[in-house]
């Protein structure tokens, strides 16, 4: 089975389990703070069946519908996700603000402390367990569950912290402030799953894989290498879609341009297995010959004279010479 589908399904079960045992600690003590979590937990349930959906939908290979696959559909899981999450916030900020203004009265607050505790400290290995295979496997939804398990984990211990204050002190109106405090924590983290999910699905640029790709290009670089520029990449689920010009001499046959081709597949696959490259080879003219570093060229024009730094930003522009345009080749 395939580790992200495992992943989620551990999840799924696990957050089932766990709902039941909040509501059973709901009902044991009437307490807001316990609400708040089980109605997380609620969010958690149905956040998690749509990643069960997007990660099998994401391994489909690609068809003649979606020529780069369905992996983006992890994006909109993801944005469901955090707003999801939001509209619990505002369910617990609304029951909360009921208990406050109307009052209410805890009970065997002991067994439900206990309860959340329990629940507080399976979500944690859970949360770490989901980002861990994430990051292993580049899914965006199951870091994003991770994530938001990791919040729900950190929330029974704020929650447990709260019930404990309130047994030794009696003063009750702390379990719906508790709550509060815990809505406005979700708020944060469907926020930037939100943020996450718009970035991906806008294509916004991922400021480390754009270094790490450079890295690799600038150190495979050759010296008939003339110019690489029109750099673009984007991620759907664990594929990195890679593609770039690159102008090499002009009498270069066609395999040695395959073969330069090959050559830079595999530095890049080396380093991002999941990459899939196209690389658009332009050929040089005699106005280029000032920047070429090709020491073995018997045709060229002009000594170099002129060094180009390579870095990011360069490769993610135009061409570095004036008059040089790819439509003309």
């Amino acid at each position: 089975m395939d580790q992200r589908r495992k992943a989620i399904y551990i999840s799924f079960v696990v957050g089932v389990l766990l709902f039941a045992a909040k509501v059973i600690a709901y009902l044991l003590t009437g307490s807001n703070a316990i609400f708040s979590d089980a109605a997380e937990s609620v969010v958690n349930i149905f956040a998690t069946g749509m990643a069960v959906y997007s990660i099998i939908l994401s391994l489909k290979p690609a068809d003649k519908n979606h020529l780069y696959g369905h992996g983006n559909v992890e994006f909109f899981a993801a944005g469901l996700e955090g707003t999801m999450i939001v509209l619990a916030a505002l369910v617990i900020f609304y029951n909360s603000i009921q208990r406050i203004i109307n009052g209410g009265e805890l009970q065997q607050l002991g067994w439900g402390t206990l309860i959340i505790a329990g629940a507080g400290a399976i979500n944690l290995l859970l949360g770490l367990y989901l980002i861990r295979k994430g990051k292993e496997t580049s899914s965006i939804t199951l870091v994003a569950d991770g994530k938001h398990i990791l919040t729900d984990s950190f929330t029974s211990v704020g929650i447990v912290l709260g019930l404990l204050i309130v047994m030794w002190t009696g003063i009750e109106i702390i379990d719906p402030i508790i709550a509060i405090i815990v809505a406005i924590n979700i708020i944060v983290t469907g926020y930037f799953l939100i943020r996450q999910s718009v970035s991906g699905l806008m294509l916004e640029t991922d400021d480390e894989l754009l270094e790490e790709i450079s890295k690799i290009l600038i150190g495979k670089r050759e010296s008939f290498w003339i110019d690489l520029h029109e750099l673009r990449f984007w991620k759907s689920a664990n594929d990195v879609f890679i593609d770039f010009h690159l102008i090499l001499p002009y009498y270069f046959t066609i395999k040695e341009s395959h073969r330069t081709e090959e050559l830079i597949r595999d530095a890049i696959k080396e380093k991002i297995p999941t990459a899939q490259i196209k690389i658009h080879i332009d050929f040089c003219t005699s106005d280029l010959c000032k920047y070429c570093k090709f020491k073995e060229c018997n045709v060229r024009k002009e000594n170099f004279s002129e060094d180009v730094k390579w870095n990011s930003l360069k490769l993610i522009g135009k061409p570095a010479f004036r008059g040089f345009h790819d439509d003309d080749n």
